[in-house]
């Protein structure tokens, strides 16, 4: 007897999803890569209708549960022929995440790290892949996509963020370009040292970095911290930098300095405690960086939001950041180590993009820069906040990709 119309679809949609089983288990027997050796973690993946499944680390051992464990640290949610494509390798795990709906609730950091952590033979050199490596004894996480012969271009991500507030760069500069995308020390999945986090302090770990994976000189791009970080890579140490592009650049006040002699005072160490910030709070937090926020789809808020709330439960890493934080605000201006003194000295090709209604750079610096630096290159983008990157990829990525290439 024929099935009645509605279970007759419902049969061939189902007979449609590909065997997620098998190619989980297939997977899973594979072990994983050193990104994620160390981890002692439970990744729950669901594909409705499929069902779920959770990876569980540990210690270098990774198993395969069907069903979703309670607590899990991540959940990964795709339709099962996007979950496919990423488990067989025909497309990246970050493309799903910016082009075909996959989201990430949890330990972004984490899935991130799993993308390319499984061996799924020859794939795209544009598909990241998570490496871990010790730089100035400080294990460093990043992500690296792009032929390794190809000119190397390092990507820095701002003060809060992880290398994931740079992911639209990492897939429109992989075609023809060595792309790495480290976390910071203290930020996202990179240990926290005890440190000022001073811009010359990020800026000697950034050339350690780049010896360490043998990508000197390179060009850097780096947003807000990253930016200001990039600049001081190019004045103390120009030779091991190509060219700079740098979007919405932290520079040093110029104004509203009246409280130095009061932040001075307050170290680093001051702040214990967690603070009482929701998700919805810190949701709401990202979105005023945007011109208009509702360019970028609710997961990606809800993604960067729990990334950011687990990163902060860390002492550590809530240390780095409001230490990063008071550094910026403490940062000479003028005088012999002021950074609008010093700023005239760069001599690397520079690129700078500015949002026009950004609230925490505003696009009002450009006129000091350009006085500064009358060599370089400057844009202000329309109706664009202090990510570019994301509000506006399409644009970021052709004024970078044609100035890295001219």
């Amino acid at each position: 007897m024929a099935l009645p119309l509605p279970a007759a679809a419902t049969a061939r949609r189902l007979s449609a999803v590909p065997n997620l089983d098998a190619l989980f288990s297939a997977r899973v027997r594979q072990g994983v890569g050193a990104a994620l050796a160390d981890e002692n973690a439970r990744v729950v993946f669901s594909a409705p209708p499929a069902g779920s499944w959770t990876v569980h680390f540990h210690e270098g051992r990774v198993r395969l549960s069907r069903g979703a464990v309670s607590h899990p640290d991540a959940i990964v949610t795709a339709e099962p022929a996007t979950l496919a494509a990423v488990l067989e390798g025909r497309i990246s795990g970050i493309e799903a995440f910016l082009d075909h709906g996959l989201t990430v609730r949890g330990n972004l950091a984490l899935a991130l790290q799993m993308d390319g952590a499984f061996d799924v033979g020859p794939r795209p050199p544009t598909h990241p892949v998570a490496r871990v490596r010790n730089v100035l004894g400080i294990r460093t996480a990043y992500l690296e996509a792009g032929p390794r012969d190809a000119p190397p271009v390092i990507l820095l991500h701002g003060l809060g963020a992880t290398n994931a507030s740079m992911l639209p760069l990492i897939e429109g500069l992989a075609q023809d370009h060595r792309v790495l995308a480290p976390d910071f020390p203290g930020f996202g999945a990179s240990d926290a040292p005890r440190w000022h986090y001073r811009p010359n302090e990020l800026a000697t770990w950034l050339y350690a970095f780049q010896r360490e994976v043998k990508a000197m000189p390179a060009a850097l791009v780096g947003n807000s911290l990253g930016g200001r970080v990039a600049i001081e890579a190019g004045l103390s140490h120009p030779s091991s930098v190509t060219k700079l592009v740098l979007l919405c650049p932290s520079p040093a006040f110029r104004r509203m300095r009246q409280f130095v002699p009061l932040v001075k005072l307050l170290p680093p160490d001051a702040v214990i405690a967690r603070l009482p910030v929701g998700h919805r709070a810190v949701v709401a937090g990202i979105r005023t960086m945007f011109s208009k926020p509702d360019r970028l789809p609710r997961p990606w808020y809800d993604a960067a939001a729990d990334e950011h709330a687990r990163v902060m439960r860390d002492y550590r890493h809530r240390r780095a950041f409001f230490a990063a934080l008071r550094q910026i605000y403490l940062e000479e201006a003028f005088g012999k180590e002021g950074f609008w003194d010093r700023l005239p000295t760069m001599s690397v090709p520079s690129l700078f993009i500015w949002g026009d209604r950004d609230r925490l750079v505003p696009a009002s610096f450009e006129r000091h820069i350009v006085a500064a630096v009358p060599d370089a290159q400057s844009v202000v983008l329309h109706d664009c906040g202090h990510v570019p990157q994301f509000e506006h990829p399409q644009r970021t990525n052709e004024l970078t990709r044609e100035f890295l290439d001219a």
